[in-house]
């Protein structure tokens, strides 16, 4: 028995399920006052598990144990079915290596922050030009990832800055107002992320399996907008939407891209892939039916990988001998082995919850520029902490810049060739 089975079971033995115009209303478990509609005729549900994925829901499955039951003759209800549970699959966690990684992390956190600061250099000062000496891009970019990583406001950040300092990892002594004029600056921003990209580089060895998805991060002003799925104007706060790719093994961000708070994800799948590709070897990415498109699943067999995108429910076999045509009828007639691969995808969904609840799900910064930089801080410092965790539980080296005299490509832009 499925998981969905098993949860459908719960729902016909628990609550009560009503015929209505030859369709059922199926009340939902996370809300009492929710019913959703079920056509077994049709095979269809008004849930969002059914809508966007065209799987057979719990609520389905509710339906038909309810038709299967049978009324004795002193009203009590049997069911006919025999029915084995599932074991419920668990992920053992090595205790030692994450209490010490967790103990360690801030301290370890800025050394490698520090090394992977080292290989920005600082654009050379106009000549002729007056006023003060610019400000290290290396340390104006440890600065805003280490305020980001501490979840504090500038103030309080003042003393970690301090302590920074004292310790070298700063080459000059920063005041804290001097880090939001740092986020606000916009040339950072492509280093950031490249660098988000660098700090992925250790696991190279590791990850051959990535997954894109989408998320939003809340920011301080309030927006309308126009809701064309129900016809009816919203408002709410505004937000910043991040596309990432990551490793389903270690949930290693290896690339990101921010456009509008409305941009669609299956445009974002090609510069997410391609810049993972740089790096990685992609052997498999499962996605979200939003990424479902021929130029996507072409995308990854060109790369050597195979991408594992449900179709939707008007979906087509298309062109005969496509590759669009051998994936639809593997997702058609092969759907259990299908959806393992499929089900990876989650990992991303754990990738933003880590993210959300470690440094925050909303931004402070008011611009524009700086509200992008903020979130690209949130994945730095993110991955930064990924490493720190594997270095101590797979032993691998955390190297951000390769030594030059091996001859290795640094795979970086020219602007943040390591300075000597």
């Amino acid at each position: 028995m499925t998981p969905r089975e098993e949860r459908g079971l719960i729902i016909a033995a628990l609550c009560k399920l009503q015929r209505k115009d030859g369709a059922w209303l199926v009340p939902s478990q996370s809300s009492s006052e929710k019913k959703y509609v079920v056509n077994l005729e049709a095979q269809t549900c008004s849930c969002p598990d059914h809508q966007e994925t065209g799987f057979k829901c719990k609520h389905q499955f509710a339906v038909e144990f309810t038709l299967k039951r049978e009324l004795s003759a002193d009203g009590t209800v049997s069911e006919t079915r025999e029915i084995t549970f599932a074991e419920k699959v668990t992920y053992t966690q090595n205790w030692p290596v994450y209490n010490e990684a967790q103990a360690t992390e801030k301290h370890r956190f800025q050394v490698l922050l520090a090394d992977l600061c080292r290989g920005v250099p600082t654009p050379p000062r106009t000549p002729g030009k007056q006023g003060r000496n610019k400000t290290l891009y290396a340390d104006a970019i440890f600065a805003a990832v280490f305020k980001v990583y501490c979840t504090v406001s500038t103030r309080r950040f003042a003393c970690d800055l301090k302590d920074a300092y004292e310790r070298g990892y700063l080459s000059k002594s920063i005041h804290y107002n001097c880090v939001i004029s740092y986020l606000e600056n916009a040339a950072l921003t492509p280093i950031l992320h490249d660098l988000i990209v660098r700090s992925s580089l250790p696991l190279r060895a590791i990850e051959t399996v990535f997954a894109p998805d989408s998320s939003g991060f809340s920011v301080s002003r309030f927006v309308r907008w126009y809701d064309e799925k129900y016809g009816v104007t919203r408002s709410g706060k505004d937000w910043v939407k991040v596309h990432a790719i990551s490793g389903v093994k270690t949930n290693i961000v290896t690339a990101v891209t921010i456009e509008g708070r409305d941009a669609a994800d299956c445009p974002q799948f090609k510069p997410l892939v391609e810049k993972t590709a740089e790096n990685f070897a992609v052997k498999e990415v499962p996605a979200d039916k939003a990424y479902l498109s021929h130029d996507n699943l072409e995308l990854v067999q060109k790369l050597g990988g195979t991408a594992y995108i449900p179709f939707k429910s008007n979906s087509t076999s298309g062109e005969e001998g496509s590759l669009w045509e051998k994936m639809f009828f593997y997702f058609k007639f092969r759907q259990n082995e299908f959806l393992q691969h499929y089900h990876k995808r989650s990992n991303a969904e754990s990738l933003f919850s880590a993210v959300k609840r470690k440094f925050g799900d909303n931004v402070r910064s008011r611009s524009d520029t700086a509200m992008k930089n903020e979130v690209l801080c949130k994945f730095l410092c993110h991955n930064i902490c990924v490493v720190h965790h594997e270095h101590l539980e797979l032993g691998i080296e955390p190297i951000f810049w390769p030594n030059e005299s091996s001859g290795e490509n640094p795979l970086v832009l020219p602007y943040m060739r390591p300075v000597s």
